[in-house]
């Protein structure tokens, strides 16, 4: 059977997530070395005060050559694991899910077949079915419309914490710099976009969080993420 990528890399951001990583990790590492000629699997451990890293210890004796771990010392936010993944991975594609359980990885085909018939540099997912609070949803949408007012940027989901991304897209743009909020994920479209790279978009399937919780929707995370959004558009519009 002939592999879907010669080259992958994928990468797991974490924070507390040890009751979720080894299910995960154990579902997807089959479908990672079936798709990929050359793989490796990057588990960033964001200061994590569980048992997070000792799982992810044990999990890289199975495949040492091909299991990376990052390791924050102390907790930076889901920014700083997303650029730690970004900055980490050396093949020429980069895919990433959340460590919770939340996706499947077999999507994965789904966003290869969107990227070979647009020929994309980026395939966002969008959630079919977001199995999140009404309020997280509702929050997401006002975001997105920010993004959208202020940036220009229009995509069904800018959040979905699963893409495909060609490297060449990470090496070219300007380097991410936000760290906590939701914003690295617009900050990374918004600076793409502007690079000339193609966006197409994909739908992939979300499942609810068996353990563990979720600390995007604290209020705090999400003003930090405004602030964040705030400074880029007086950055690329008022250089000076």
């Amino acid at each position: 059977m002939a592999h879907l990528f010669d080259e992958l890399s994928l990468f797991l951001p974490c924070y507390n997530e040890e009751a979720n990583l080894e299910s995960t990790v154990n579902k997807t590492l089959p479908i990672l070395i079936k798709t990929a000629s050359k793989w490796e699997l990057i588990i960033v451990n964001d200061g994590s005060k569980d048992k997070t890293g000792e799982v992810a210890l044990r999990l890289q004796t199975k495949y040492p050559q091909n299991i990376k771990i990052v390791t924050h010392p102390l907790n930076r936010g889901y920014g700083a694991s997303f650029k730690s993944g970004f900055y980490t991975a050396k093949y020429d594609w980069i895919s990433f899910i959340d460590a919770d359980g939340q996706f499947d990885f077999k999507d994965i085909n789904k966003l290869l077949d969107v990227q070979k018939e647009s020929q994309a540099d980026l395939v966002i997912g969008y959630y079919l079915g977001r199995k999140v609070p009404l309020v997280r949803i509702w929050g997401s949408k006002l975001w997105q419309l920010a993004v959208f007012i202020l940036f220009g940027l229009k995509v069904r989901d800018i959040d979905c914490g699963f893409k495909l991304v060609r490297k060449k897209v990470i090496d070219t743009i300007p380097r991410l710099v936000a760290e906590r909020g939701p914003f690295i994920s617009s900050e990374f479209l918004i600076k793409a976009k502007k690079a000339g790279f193609k966006i197409a978009e994909c739908g992939v399937f979300h499942y609810p969080r068996t353990a563990g919780e979720a600390t995007g929707a604290k209020l705090s995370v999400i003003l930090a993420g405004f602030k964040d959004l705030l400074r880029l558009w007086l950055k690329l519009n008022f250089p000076s």
